[in-house]
């Protein structure tokens, strides 16, 4: 592990832009709201609007995901444990909603906060015009003084248009937002180097970056039971926000009054890149992908160094059943994935295509072919030499 990745025991003057931040989107799991039946905990929530407020009250925007509309609905419903097939939760989460926004409306009460519903699913944060509808909405519920609760629209989002968990959607609300910092709160404190209730484990108090996390061991979903997601979900949120320009921290629901004034709990993450767009940002973290195409030396010194379109010159060969627009990985003669793009081509035009200059195409397939296979606007690197 690198000595970034260590016990944060001066952490104020790098979590500074934490406490300044103007607007902060605050996420909390299931199991931070939740009795270990999966009822709502009302006092849980009042505990975590008594922050929320608070920090309201001191001239700071709040934007909250909140998860806990599945978990709210398994006990009216009589349901003794979260369902597995998605028409189940969806039911669980139809019930649930009303439930969690209630109770959200009662406890903000004290504070004179209206609350906002904000139900998004993936296609709503990918297709550009639904994109700024949900910014717009969620622009102006803060300009109207409310709070903005934001949460998967469980009841109706399917297994391809899902986020899959409440930590990738509040990575994608910080950056949909232009949030200035990204609070996760669980029922963990922390990052740690191995499973937190094993004997060496140690706080990791600040992430400098992916690296600083490569020796350790990442658990999955928390002892509750109640949510999707896990610690590994959360760090791949925290990563997702830093690596578009914002910071981010991972901590308890407890700590949310810490970690929002800047003190030293929880995990730290450190900004590792400037604003990304939101296209980029689903593609190198969230996009599926149907397929690969293979490059040669040439196209890859071009896409890392240069930054550059691929052109099918570059193109030696391609894997899977992806259609034109479908996301796929770009793989090296090494076989490492280097970049992630939108093909042009579908995966049976692309095998006429291997090795052919644009004129060529042109003269041999008609003009729809004097394109690029990627353009450089619908790329992004996973692996960066060179600088870009």
């Amino acid at each position: 592990m690198s000595a970034a990745a260590q016990v944060d025991s001066s952490a104020g003057s790098f979590r500074d832009d934490i406490a300044r931040a103007r607007r902060i989107v605050v996420k909390v799991g299931s199991s931070s709201l939740t009795t270990i039946d999966g009822g709502l905990d009302e006092a849980k929530l009042i505990a975590l609007t008594d922050v929320i407020g608070s920090h309201r009250s001191a001239g700071h925007e709040v934007i909250l995901v909140s998860s806990g509309a599945i978990a709210a609905g398994l006990e009216p419903m009589g349901l003794k444990k979260r369902p597995r097939d998605l028409a189940s939760q969806q039911a669980a989460a139809g019930v649930g909603q009303g439930l969690l926004m209630a109770a959200y409306t009662r406890a903000l009460g004290r504070y004179d906060l209206v609350p906002g519903q904000v139900l998004l699913t993936a296609d709503d944060l990918i297709r550009r015009t639904q994109y700024k509808n949900a910014q717009r909405a969620i622009d102006k519920l803060l300009a109207l003084g409310t709070l903005p609760i934001v949460n998967e629209n469980d009841a109706v989002a399917t297994e391809e248009i899902r986020f899959g968990d409440n930590d990738r959607l509040a990575a994608l609300v910080a950056h949909l937002a232009h949030a200035d910092a990204l609070v996760l709160l669980s029922d963990v404190d922390a990052l740690y180097s191995g499973p937190p209730d094993q004997p060496g484990s140690r706080l990791i108090g600040r992430v400098h970056g992916p690296s600083d996390l490569d020796d350790l061991a990442i658990g999955g979903v928390g002892t509750a039971g109640t949510g999707t997601g896990g610690m590994a979900t959360k760090v791949d949120a925290a990563i997702m926000v830093a690596d578009s320009g914002i910071p981010a921290v991972l901590t308890s629901a407890p700590q949310a009054a810490s970690a929002l004034a800047g003190q030293p709990v929880g995990t730290y993450f450190a900004v590792t890149h400037r604003r990304r767009g939101t296209r980029l940002l689903w593609l190198r973290h969230l996009a599926r992908t149907f397929g690969s195409v293979t490059i040669d030396r040439g196209a890859e010194t071009a896409l890392l160094s240069r930054g550059t379109s691929l052109l099918a010159a570059g193109v030696t060969s391609c894997s899977g059943d992806f259609e034109a627009g479908d996301p796929v990985e770009i793989r090296n003669l090494d076989d490492e994935v280097i970049a992630r793009g939108m093909s042009n081509f579908s995966s049976d035009e692309l095998p006429l295509m291997f090795r052919s200059t644009t004129e060529e195409l042109g003269t041999r397939l008609g003009n729809d072919y004097r394109k690029e296979v990627i353009h450089r606007n619908d790329l992004v690197l996973t692996q960066v030499s060179g600088g870009r």
